[in-house]
């Protein structure tokens, strides 16, 4: 109950002291953004980061594969699934198609020749997109000595700056450079964090959010795939989404955290308290927007949950953030120094992950919905995790 207190008293605090940076906020029944459609297309396995391809009008989705399970007194029986590419259509988030054996945490679509790619496991994958068909593997680095960590696939960016695709790996902090053409290896970049979302400036730049806390943006050159410089955060960490306005070259963090990582405790002995609450201190979620071209950090507004993508709407001068407790965060870009909160739209607990239409401005996300949590263990400590509910994996289109 102690730490229940504390908690709340600094979600007051920090409420309080930044009431001003939401003043300008509008909520959800007011603001410009809604749920246009949501589309329960079913299925089971895993999910982790969603691709819109604006010139295919096509939306990507990797699903992990899923065990078989009884039926219960409450739940009905669910079938095993293997991994795949889930295709939808942009426009109507009408089925597609399926690519089997080929999964992943992510997929993007790269280049004129329409080959597609996985941050797939053991090795990541290419396809055809338009035939939606598997090509082959990707050829991984072999670890330099033994005991060294081993490259495991996690996000994945497409440059169309020159046809590549970064696959970030959170083992060896580093991201492995494919050239979109031949699913050839082009290099292997070093980061010094653990990369979470990429994006790139459209003209040789490329930004890598890294996860620490504190957290940073690692800059890489395109052209000689070499880290060039690395933006440090302040406080903020637990950083996964990254966005980047291009024209007035101005970055924006999603972080889910302030301060160092909390030590761990030793096991059976009681948990420090809780810090006593700072009226100064920065939100614990926050956008961080900053200077893409010195990492000059520009201000900080304050984000409605924890994110895990964020993206950038050229057309409107607007950056999302999807958060997993159902929350979606505009923050709008007034002048190239001056942001606001424009809007904090519900969408669906779960729905972290974000994409974005260029075309029609839409935005995307995912989730799965969840039974209610099994009780805590008679002995006292948490409960478990709520069960998905089966088949009711949906698709969330967002717009004005």
């Amino acid at each position: 109950m102690t730490h229940r207190i504390h908690r709340l008293a600094f979600i007051a605090v920090l409420a309080a002291t930044y009431g001003a940076a939401a003043g300008s906020a509008q909520n959800a029944a007011t603001g410009p953004y809604k749920v246009l459609q949501t589309a329960r297309v079913g299925g089971e396995g895993g999910t982790d980061y969603i691709f819109a391809d604006t010139a295919g009008r096509r939306l990507y989705i990797t699903r992990g594969a899923a065990a078989a399970r009884a039926a219960t007194d409450t739940t009905p029986a669910v079938p095993a699934a293997e991994k795949r590419v889930t295709i939808f259509d942009l426009d109507t988030l009408k089925p597609l198609g399926e690519i089997a054996g080929v999964g992943g945490n992510g997929a993007v679509v790269c280049g004129s020749a329409g080959h597609g790619f996985t941050s797939d496991h053991p090795a990541p994958a290419m396809f055809d997109a338009k035939a939606m068909k598997f090509i082959k593997n990707i050829d991984l680095p072999a670890p330099a000595a033994a005991g060294d960590a081993v490259f495991s696939a996690d996000g994945i960016y497409c440059d169309p700056f020159n046809d590549r695709v970064y696959i970030g790996s959170h083992p060896t902090k580093s991201l492995l450079v494919v050239d979109a053409k031949d699913g050839a290896v082009l290099g292997h970049i070093a980061l010094g964090g653990t990369p979470e979302q990429t994006i790139g400036d459209g003209k040789g730049m490329i930004y890598q959010v890294l996860q620490e806390r504190p957290g940073g943006v690692a800059v890489i050159d395109a052209k000689t795939m070499k880290l060039t410089a690395t933006y440090p955060f302040g406080d903020n960490g637990a950083c996964n989404g990254l966005a980047l306005d291009a024209k007035n070259n101005i970055l924006f963090a999603a972080c889910g955290a302030v301060g160092a990582a909390p030590a761990r405790g030793t096991p059976g002995q009681p948990a420090a308290p809780a810090p006593t609450p700072d009226p100064n201190a920065k939100p614990p979620q926050a956008m961080v927007i900053l200077n893409a071209k010195d990492g000059k950090i520009l201000t900080r507004l304050p984000l409605a949950g924890s994110s895990d993508g964020a993206t950038f709407n050229a057309s409107t001068m607007e950056a999302f953030s999807t958060q997993g407790n159902g929350t979606l965060t505009i923050i709008k870009e007034t002048s190239a120094t001056t942001f606001e909160v424009l809007q904090n739209l519900p969408t669906m607990a779960g729905a972290k992950c974000i994409a974005i239409d260029t075309k029609t401005g839409h935005i995307f996300t995912m989730a799965a919905e969840r039974g209610p949590a099994p009780p805590p263990p008679a002995g006292g400590g948490r409960g478990g995790q709520a069960p998905l509910i089966p088949g009711s994996f949906s698709i969330l289109m967002i717009g004005k």
